[in-house]
């Protein structure tokens, strides 16, 4: 190992050392940073427990000589609490950018009780420990911005599952009937969706009959009818016959001219010719109302 390298792993532990030996008095001082302030809203106590774990897990990078790693082991024990505190935040209006400013600010305070640390606070030695220091609190901005940017791509793909689960609902139309009414255009993710809610729904109610009603959906191409058909399979394993409802004339043309069998599925054309076969297939009875017009007074 070069000097130069022995003198940055020596400033290295030398800022582990001191986040060690120092880290009530920062936890302290950090408690009172916007970062951990208006997370920690119960109560002080509470961010100043969430510093000391950031501190701890800093002090763990620094005696590993990893000021630079964001893949340090140190920072893997506060990943998941970073990442609540930038999704708070985020969800409070405040913007990456605005984040990683906060994180920047940390170093400040840490650095003011550094410097005391040594006979000569500009001193050269003084000036090493505080570069590694700044090394190391970028590292963790590093750290928090891209456990924010995976906060968000969660979030946004449970809003992506969320909305597909209320595009796809799940109706339960009589004891032992449930139907999924489909409307727009339906995709692969949509279409698994489709089948997971029907089949939930028909282990839930018991469902003898499962309508899918098409009604609504513009277009059926080859891998439309394929997951169909698959839901259709997939509701008769579980004990359901499955009904295809609202097959529209340019929808059936399609669906021929794509050479696709649907001879083994029941079709019927609207959800009401669905329901009443359904009905039918339960023992159910329809007999139209006769309405007697009223006497003369």
């Amino acid at each position: 190992m070069q000097a130069s390298d022995q003198d940055a792993a020596a400033a290295a532990r030398r800022i582990g050392t001191f986040l060690g030996e120092r880290r009530e008095q920062i936890a302290q001082r950090w408690a009172d940073a916007a970062l951990f302030r208006t997370v920690f809203t119960v109560s002080r106590d509470e961010a100043v427990e969430a510093c000391k774990a950031v501190v701890d897990a800093l002090a763990a990078v620094a005696l590993s000589d990893g000021l630079e790693d964001v893949t340090a082991p140190g920072f893997q024990a506060i990943r998941d609490q970073l990442g609540r505190m930038a999704a708070s935040r985020a969800r409070g209006g405040v913007t990456p950018a605005q984040i990683a400013n906060e994180v920047a600010a940390l170093r400040v305070s840490a650095v003011e009780l550094l410097r005391g640390e040594f006979p000569d606070p500009s001193g050269p030695e003084a000036q090493e420990g505080v570069l590694a220091l700044t090394l190391l609190t970028g590292t963790l901005r590093l750290v928090v911005m891209e456990t924010t940017l995976s906060a968000g791509e969660d979030l946004i793909e449970r809003q992506r599952q969320q909305l597909l689960e209320a595009a796809t609902p799940v109706i339960k139309l009589w004891d032992g009937i449930v139907a999924v009414p489909l409307i727009g255009t339906l995709d692969s993710a949509r279409s698994q969706v489709v089948m997971e809610s029907l089949l939930e729904a028909i282990v839930d109610q018991g469902a003898r009959y499962a309508i899918l009603d098409i009604t609504g959906v513009p277009t059926v191409d080859s891998l439309v009818a394929q997951h169909l058909m698959k839901t259709v399979a997939a509701a008769g394993l579980m004990g359901a016959e499955c009904v295809v409802s609202g097959i529209r004339p340019a929808i059936a043309q399609t669906i021929v001219h794509l050479g696709i069998d649907l001879g083994s599925v029941v079709t019927r054309s609207g959800l009401a010719d669905a329901l009443a076969y359904a009905l039918s297939g339960l023992g159910v009875q329809i007999t139209p109302r006769i309405t007697v017009p009223p006497g003369p007074r």
